[in-house]
């Protein structure tokens, strides 16, 4: 007998059990199906106890002395003394790794448990807080009361949002040899599964379409590579361009930068604003609204011979720098999205349903006009004026750097975008379903705790060549189990992790090496 991989069309493995008598084949058992090298090795070893097993059956052992007999009841014994001294079993794969992560970028400073508790949850197991207080009493005993997680909620309130900004702009200025250089400026919305509104929960335009579930604003700093730094909340009717300048300069005062460039999207930035960065003395890199510019720069624009990746630069006066570049694929993106439009129009039309209302400066309601009084057509010629802009994006800066520098730090933008993300999809920082200020302002400082420790975790795997996201870890480590012994002589305890087989690919995150601990 022996076990024989078959590799499928499908990309899986079989594993089964053969033997081969008179030069044929014969299939004795299925073991299983793999899908990676984990399983086929776990299904290997299954294979090999089946073998072991039918060869005990086949041909039994004799055992004339009884020694053997002897030592199985010993080895019994032995494992009914080391199971009856178990004390618990912990499901805490996910809370191992992510106390390591929280500890080595300072937020232990932080000395609250159930702060701590809480950012490991939006990690491991986003959900209600009252989903969350189900998770901690069914994963690791601890029994918290709802009622008390709310009445810690507004307790917490601003309590540590200073302090964690802190621990994670020091954090990131050493990862980043001690000189942050460039920041990044982005606002999203934030949603309530409601229908009231308060002074904060406000209805606005909703960067998901929830335009009448009321929302706040929440505008977040970044450094290059996407680490948090600042956060600020505001209300959700609020102009999103406002809310840049106060924490940039709360941020630029608390920790004294100097020699850094504030990049951000062109709907941050109005005149006003750009007039006050350049008033302090802060250098910017924003896009810009090319099509709004003066007839003579316009003309000048779109004169420029289009070769993809090509910059040009328009000076604008008083230090400032126009530059417009062109690239093939936004010009096809831009293209496909603008036909798009044009036939969701078309179809409008054709049903009569485009009326005087629907002629507004919205997406591509810019193309309807009036014929007459009351009927709405499609200006053909306005279409083909806006796609001569196709592939053009404009980059006002008042730094000196090189044209190549702006483009590349405009576009590490993502980074901001990115964040918002992982804050949506992976901590579920939204929709909230608080109601109070307090515990609003709370929960938005435990999930950026959550973010920058999703951070860190994710440059530390990449560093190590683990090869797997975050997400991918923490779900695997969901499985890692701690055992927990009491000592009858001496009445310690002794903790032991447990990785298997299925595990190996991050079993070393369970040792103290990994984290440059002895």
């Amino acid at each position: 007998m022996f076990i024989k991989k078959i590799h499928n069309r499908s990309g899986s493995v079989s594993v089964i059990v053969a033997e081969k008598n008179k030069g044929n084949y014969t299939k004795l058992a299925t073991i299983g199906i793999a899908r990676d090298e984990s399983e086929v090795d776990e299904l290997m070893d299954r294979g090999r106890r089946w073998i072991a097993e039918r060869q005990e059956r086949l041909h039994p052992t004799l055992d004339f002395d009884g020694r053997a007999e002897a030592a199985k009841e010993l080895e019994r014994q032995e494992v009914e003394r080391v199971v009856s001294s178990i004390e618990n079993v912990l499901l805490n794969g996910c809370e191992l790794i992510l106390d390591r992560v929280f500890d080595l970028v300072g937020f232990n400073a932080i000395d609250d448990k159930v702060f701590r508790q809480l950012v490991h949850s939006r990690l491991s197991y986003p959900a209600s807080k009252a989903a969350t207080v189900e998770y901690l009493k069914n994963n690791f005993d601890e029994d918290v009361d709802l009622s008390k997680i709310y009445r810690y909620l507004d307790k917490l309130n601003g309590r540590y949002k200073d302090m964690a900004q802190e621990i994670s702009v020091r954090h990131t200025m050493e990862m980043l040899g001690g000189h942050i250089g460039v920041v990044f400026y982005d606002v999203t919305t934030l949603y309530f599964e409601t229908d009231r509104e308060d002074d904060l929960r406000r209805t606005g335009f909703s960067k998901e379409g929830r335009h009448s579930n009321p929302q706040i604003i929440l505008g977040l700093l970044v450094s290059l590579g996407g680490y948090p730094l600042a956060y600020c909340i505001h209300e959700g009717n609020k102009y999103e361009g406002h809310t840049m300048l106060p924490v940039i300069e709360e941020f630029v005062r608390k920790y004294d930068l100097e020699d850094f460039i504030v990049v951000a999207d062109s709907g941050l930035m109005t005149a006003a604003n750009i007039a006050e960065l350049e008033q302090l003395g802060y250098k910017y890199i924003i896009g810009a609204r090319i099509k709004g510019e003066s007839d003579s720069v316009k003309k000048l624009i779109l004169s420029m011979p289009k070769i993809n990746g090509q910059m040009h630069e328009i000076d604008k006066g008083g230090g400032r720098r126009l530059l417009v570049g062109y690239t093939d694929d936004r010009a096809r993106k831009d293209s496909y999205n603008r036909n798009k439009g044009v036939r969701r129009l078309e179809r409008l039309y054709k049903r009569g349903r485009l009326t005087k209302e629907s002629i507004n400066k919205r997406g591509y309601n810019k193309f309807l006009d009036m014929s007459g009084d009351t009927t709405v057509v499609i200006n053909r010629e306005r279409i083909s004026q806006d796609s001569a802009w196709d592939g053009l994006k404009g980059y006002l800066t008042n730094t000196d750097i090189p044209t190549g520098d702006v483009f590349t730090a405009y576009h590490n933008l993502w980074n901001v975008e990115r964040a918002f993300r992982i804050a949506k999809s992976k901590i579920e920082i939204r929709p909230m379903f608080h109601f109070t200020r307090k515990r609003i302002e709370a929960h938005v400082c435990i999930c950026f705790v959550a973010l920058k420790c999703y951070k860190e975790l994710e440059r530390r795997l990449k560093a190590a060549n683990i090869g797997m996201s975050v997400d991918k870890v923490l779900n695997m480590a969901k499985t890692v189990t701690t055992i927990v012994f009491r000592l009858p002589e001496s009445g310690k305890t002794v903790t032991k992790t447990m990785p298997m087989k299925r595990h190996q690919r991050i079993a070393k995150l369970f040792t103290g090496e990994f984290w440059g601990m002895r």
